[in-house]
């Protein structure tokens, strides 16, 4: 039977665990004023690493100058800290035109360690207070989350919790919009995207209420606007759903690059047709250079075709001079898709075949019928000068 360590043995255990939680770390800092917030100061902290004995971790993160106790940008010495419930940050150094570097030092809270226990995360790692002190996870944070129904958050997931500043108050707003019981890896993204309340209501004014949470996400990410919709909608999509809102966004289409198509005959183009205009390419000056190779009539598919296969002003020229002056729109895209090309062409009338059309060629391409097995076929009798 095995024996139960003793009540001595587990109190030492839970000493040297906490001892080495609360250990101080230390290491390098660089500072710059931020650009987008010129009353923050961006800090980039690089500490030796404890699970690794060459490799050295790096965070950054934005904090107000506010928050700063006793910074000073002026040229020269300065040292400031940055005290947190997880600890204290003490930073020496110097600054220089605004940009600063230094050492650091960090002093970890024992009660921060005991309000974590009590949360569930005991025996915090070095690294794992470090982190949260980083992240500036509180124990308010996750109590308040945990009394909205998001308890036990995993350890790996705490640093994104603080990071990116997920808060009850921020589940609550969702909620009285109607997104409700999302999964904590939703709100992360919600916070990174910048979905939040006003911009739903933004998005609901716009004609896109009651939007499911990954079209609105989505629309986020991708910069969909009230003002990008009433633009698309002044290129008479009224009645666009979000997903196509979306990728019309993703692939550029705006109201000039309609009004250009517009301009050189195409009035009904549909969403997804504008959207393939712009993937593969098809602009006003590709459609004027095919329009001058004698292609007046082509439906905007077969504009995205020449594009997606290659068919060019050069290779219709090429084809024309080879004595296929009426090759047509289909057998110029069948060449490029089965690899017929002019040193094809030309193999084959060494071989004897002059008459060759078009579309015995793509025929032969398919087939894997090349030069060598015309050749091999005249030698045994099965040859001719006229077409295979």
């Amino acid at each position: 039977m095995r024996r139960r360590p003793s009540s001595l043995l587990s109190l030492i255990a839970l000493l040297w665990a906490t001892l080495a939680a609360a250990e101080d770390s230390a290491g390098t800092w660089t500072a710059t004023l931020s650009p987008k917030q010129v009353d923050h100061l961006h800090l980039q902290l690089s500490h030796a690493r404890t699970d690794r004995e060459d490799r050295r971790g790096t965070f950054g993160f934005t904090q107000p100058l506010s928050s700063l106790q006793g910074v000073s940008l002026k040229d020269g010495p300065s040292s400031f800290t940055l005290v947190r419930e997880a600890g204290t940050f003490a930073f020496t150094g110097s600054f220089q035109q605004g940009d600063g570097a230094g050492h650091y030092r960090f002093t970890p809270s024992e009660s921060y360690v005991k309000a974590m226990a009590g949360l569930g995360y005991p025996n915090l790692t070095q690294e794992e207070h470090f982190n949260l002190a980083v992240a500036d996870v509180t124990s308010r944070q996750l109590t308040d989350l945990a009394a909205v129904g998001y308890k036990d958050i995993p350890r790996d997931d705490l640093m994104q919790v603080g990071l990116f500043r997920v808060t009850a108050d921020y589940v609550r707003e969702l909620a009285k919009l109607g997104h409700t019981k999302l999964k904590l890896e939703q709100l992360v993204q919600g916070r990174i995207h910048g979905v939040t309340g006003p911009r739903i209501q933004e998005l609901a004014d716009a004609g896109f209420p009651k939007l499911a949470w990954d079209d609105l996400l989505a629309m986020c990410i991708h910069g969909v606007t009230p003002a990008y919709i009433r633009e698309v909608r002044g290129m008479g999509f009224k009645d666009l759903d979000a997903e196509g809102i979306v990728s019309l966004r993703i692939h550029g289409v705006t109201a000039q690059f309609a009004q250009e198509m517009k301009a050189i005959g195409f009035k009904s183009l549909s969403g997804e047709q504008l959207v393939a205009f712009r993937i593969h390419g098809v602009t006003p000056a590709f459609v004027k250079e095919v329009r001058g190779m004698g292609f007046e009539d082509l439906e905007p598919d077969d504009y995205v075709a020449f594009r997606i296969h290659g068919v060019s002003s050069e290779f219709v020229k090429e084809m024309r001079d080879l004595g296929f002056p009426d090759i047509t729109r289909e057998q110029l895209v069948s060449f490029r898709i089965h690899g017929v090309t002019a040193a094809f062409v030309k193999q084959m009338r060494d071989a004897g075949y002059t008459k060759i059309t078009p579309d015995d060629l793509i025929r032969l391409r398919i087939h894997g019928i090349d030069d060598r097995f015309m050749r091999s076929m005249s030698r045994g009798g099965q040859g001719g000068k006229g077409t295979p």
